[in-house]
């Protein structure tokens, strides 16, 4: 009820539509990417509708935004690599006792993943596979706990038009396990 309560009509009527996490993949898949070149954002979902752009941070927030619309807790999962690579951050989503993400990304195969996985950390692992360097090498090293937006108001968050840099200073401060035990 917060989060609709604090939503433009505009976004509103986005979300409305949403109603399913294979939706929102779908819109975060054909919106274009936003690869920065004008410097570092972290745009909220409002911005994100405004400039018509997302990277995998602010497409993460976006669906964890139109799944807390529908009801659904809103929760990132972050995914850190090698120096020589770049994190990620998928929505994550819950069918039942099954875990599924959502992903907005560059990369083929950093996708969405249906609600099949029994825990996080299966999910979790079913990018570790798939996350790799061109050079073949494998750069996925740890994940982050379940992050829930829902202890923030939506308007910090979803509606801000400043800088979600904080958010994501939040996200990476988060516990993280290891893909690879030491």
């Amino acid at each position: 009820a917060k989060v609709r309560a604090a939503l433009p009509q505009s976004l509103s009527r986005l979300f409305a539509g949403l109603k399913t996490p294979s939706k929102v993949q779908d819109y975060l898949d054909a919106l274009p990417v936003n690869f920065e070149l004008s410097g570092e954002s972290n745009f909220s979902p409002i911005t994100v509708l405004e400039k018509n752009t997302a990277h995998c941070f602010e497409g993460a927030v976006f669906a964890a935004a139109a799944l807390a619309f529908h009801g659904q807790r809103p929760i990132l999962l972050d995914f850190a690599t090698g120096f020589d690579d770049e994190d990620h951050t998928v929505a994550l989503f819950k069918r039942g006792k099954y875990w599924g993400a959502i992903s907005k990304t560059n990369h083929a195969v950093l996708k969405f993943r249906d609600p099949i996985y029994l825990s996080v950390r299966e999910l979790a692992m079913s990018y570790a596979h798939e996350y790799y360097l061109y050079d073949g090498r494998k750069s996925l090293r740890a994940y982050s706990a379940p992050f829930d937006l829902s202890k923030y108001a939506p308007e910090k968050w979803i509606t801000s038009g400043e800088s979600l840099d904080w958010l994501m200073e939040k996200v990476s401060h988060s516990h993280y396990f290891p893909v690879i035990p030491n």
